[in-house]
């Protein structure tokens, strides 16, 4: 296996923790020890390969499960926010409004549930 090869697998070891455990609190040094680099090489590797920040990769993960939860009636924005790991419902509408284009609430009022598997929904619906 090539340098770029193990490199590359590690990374992706990162990025799937990040998939795996998003509502957990994750922070860029956790990550790099998963993938065995420095933080610094890690950040920057993971922006090359992945084409942006492993704290960018892991609030548009965050906000893709929000924008399914939102589509429950029973589900509060602010349940909503903790559940994905937001400690502030502030910041989760700020980040939603960034990577969505509108707020949680507004989501919630034009998105209306669908009977498709969501991993169909996810994939249609990603945030770019």
């Amino acid at each position: 296996m090539s340098p770029r090869e193990d490199q590359n697998r590690r990374l992706l070891r990162a990025r799937d923790a990040i998939d795996r455990d998003y509502a957990q609190p994750l922070d860029v040094p956790a990550l790099a020890r998963i993938a065995l680099m420095s933080p610094s090489h890690f950040t920057r590797s993971f922006r090359t390969t992945f084409g942006e920040t492993p704290h960018r990769y892991l609030q548009r993960r965050r906000i893709e499960r929000a924008m399914a939860m939102l589509t429950a009636p029973s589900a509060t924005v602010t349940k909503v926010a903790e559940q994905v790991g937001f400690d502030s419902l502030g910041t989760f509408s700020r980040t939603f409004r960034a990577v969505v284009g509108m707020s949680p609430t507004e989501h919630r009022t034009r998105e209306k549930p669908s009977h498709v598997p969501a991993c169909f929904v996810k994939t249609w619906r990603r945030p770019a």
